[in-house]
């Protein structure tokens, strides 16, 4: 009895001293599992941070995401059209392109072709622009009409000393030219094979403007210098050639190099100087030196009376050689050095030749005059003349 009441006293005396153990070790435990908790919570959150990072990264790699835009591509509808118009003949997308505000049916008929879209147009037209030809050097108009006039003042108003009290005498009064230059259509015919159109790795575009562009090149710059004016533009060395000595309005005058077929022994140069005087004084500041890649091999040899030559490289990139100081223009269709050839020509041709041109092109596709080719008849409208007939002097391979 004494013993167990001894056991029961000391079972509750030790009571006591378990109660804050116990829960010690149950607080314990929940802070480690809310820590645990909170660590799993983090570690979710960063996977799907990563999972959210990693899906954007695919998005903005992918390739069939387009590029975003400042602003709206204006030409890609009608460059997608005109494409598809070049490789198939569809042109139902090209009847309903409005383009420039205006419907395309509106301004080129089905069997005249339609307007090439404006990327192309700018390949041809820099490639023109940048061609060794008189265009170079020549003033280009861009018109909407079939002529361009040029009224030209080519004689002096008159004038007269006058007193106070005397009464005015009246005067010579001006003569104006008009000259009329037409324009004429300058066509090219390039063709391809249907499987090659089939093909979308063969860029059409690029190839087509290339094509053009070298076509039409070489026939205007051959039509600026010797054009006959017969459904083509007028050259200038068509018009009628004088002495300078003896020159009026409507020719172009000459200077002579004393030999028949080439320089004068003695003193080569000196029909350069006669040819640089003869221009007048108005027009020599901006003129420049014509001539083919053979005369010039044989002009770049002469020397002044110090045994200095005359020909100079220009010193910056893209720039012209000089000739006695004036720049010269290499122009392949001018004549070759012979007898009486007018082989190098000398003036302000800004104000001396004038090029006038529609600035569209169009292509019409035709896929059965060629089979199984396809010919794309591409054509353009320009013109050109001589619209100032003291601002061109010529140099004559002869003695008279």
């Amino acid at each position: 009895m004494t013993k167990e009441m001894s056991q029961r006293d000391l079972s509750d005396a030790s009571a006591p001293a378990e109660g804050p153990t116990r829960e010690v070790k149950t607080a314990l435990a929940c802070f480690v599992s809310e820590i645990k908790s909170f660590n799993d919570d983090i570690q979710c959150r960063l996977q799907q941070q990563e999972e959210r990072l990693t899906m954007l990264d695919r998005k903005s790699l992918s390739p069939a995401r387009p590029a975003l835009s400042a602003a709206a591509d204006t030409d890609a509808p009608h460059q997608k059209a005109f494409e598809a118009y070049l490789r198939s003949g569809d042109d139902d997308a090209l009847r309903g392109i409005d383009l420039e505000g205006k419907s395309l049916t509106t301004a080129v008929a089905a069997d005249g072709g339609y307007l090439v879209d404006p990327k192309t147009a700018d390949v041809i037209q820099s490639v023109l622009r940048s061609n060794a030809s008189l265009r170079a050097a020549a003033n280009v108009v861009n018109v909407e009409a079939t002529s361009y006039d040029v009224l030209i003042d080519h004689g002096d108003l008159g004038s007269g000393w006058a007193t106070e009290t005397d009464p005015a005498s009246e005067t010579t009064t001006p003569s104006i030219e008009r000259i009329s230059i037409p324009l004429h259509e300058l066509s090219a015919l390039p063709k391809a094979s249907q499987r090659l159109l089939d093909d979308a790795a063969f860029d059409i575009e690029t190839w087509l403007a290339s094509r053009i562009a070298d076509k039409f090149a070489r026939a205007e710059a051959a039509a600026f210098v010797s054009g006959d004016g017969v459904d083509k533009p007028t050259g200038f060395l068509t018009h009628t050639t004088v002495d300078n000595a003896s020159w009026s309005w409507g020719n172009l005058g000459y200077a002579v190099t004393g030999a028949d077929g080439g320089f004068d022994a003695t003193n080569p140069a000196d029909c350069l100087f006669d040819l640089v005087y003869a221009l007048d004084a108005e027009y020599r500041a901006g003129a420049t030196f014509l001539m083919n890649s053979r005369t010039a091999g044989a002009v770049r040899k002469l020397k002044d009376a110090d045994g200095r030559f005359l020909w100079s490289d220009g010193l910056a990139a893209q720039a012209p050689a000089r000739l006695a100081g004036y720049p010269v223009l290499i122009v392949e269709d001018m004549p070759d050095i012979a007898s009486d050839a007018m082989a190098i020509a000398f003036g302000d041709f800004a104000a001396g030749y004038t090029i006038v041109e529609r600035p569209d092109t169009r292509i019409l596709r035709d896929p059965f005059s060629a089979k199984p080719h396809v010919l794309f008849y591409a054509t353009k409208r320009v013109g050109g003349d001589v619209s100032d007939f003291a601002a061109i002097k010529l140099l004559k391979f002869g003695t008279s």
